[in-house]
């Protein structure tokens, strides 16, 4: 479906070991661009959380007291070594929602950096 919409050629079809399969793509830019169209949104994010105990817990605490759905968690080793822990996430909402805003920023206390890599329109539903 995307490939006649975006102009590109499909080299490979009929790739997908499930029917549920879902492929995701994004547009970088410079600047950061508002989310278009009506929700509801999900806000993609990386971080890594300081290297003290429970950090981890106590990071993702902002989102369960704001109410805010995490839909996915994925860590990751910088360099491939155990000295710090980035991790990839997946949020319901998007930047101007106070809850999500708040959830952020309970996040950056207790992570080292966090960086938002972009909102988009959910494809479906969640839950």
């Amino acid at each position: 479906m995307a490939a006649p919409i975006y102009g590109l050629d499909i080299l490979c079809d009929g790739i997908a070991d499930a029917d549920h399969n879902t492929t995701r793509f994004l547009v970088l830019a410079r600047a950061g661009l508002a989310p278009v169209g009506d929700g509801p949104f999900m806000t993609t994010l990386i971080f890594e959380v300081k290297n003290v105990p429970a950090a981890l817990y106590k990071a993702m605490g902002g989102f369960a007291t704001n109410g805010v759905n995490m839909t996915k968690l994925e860590s990751y080793q910088r360099g491939g070594t155990f000295a710090a822990t980035e991790f990839y996430a997946d949020v319901e909402g998007k930047p101007g929602d106070p809850r999500l805003d708040n959830a952020i920023a309970e996040l950056g206390f207790h992570s080292k950096w966090v960086r938002v890599l972009g909102t988009y329109r959910q494809a479906r539903a969640r839950g």
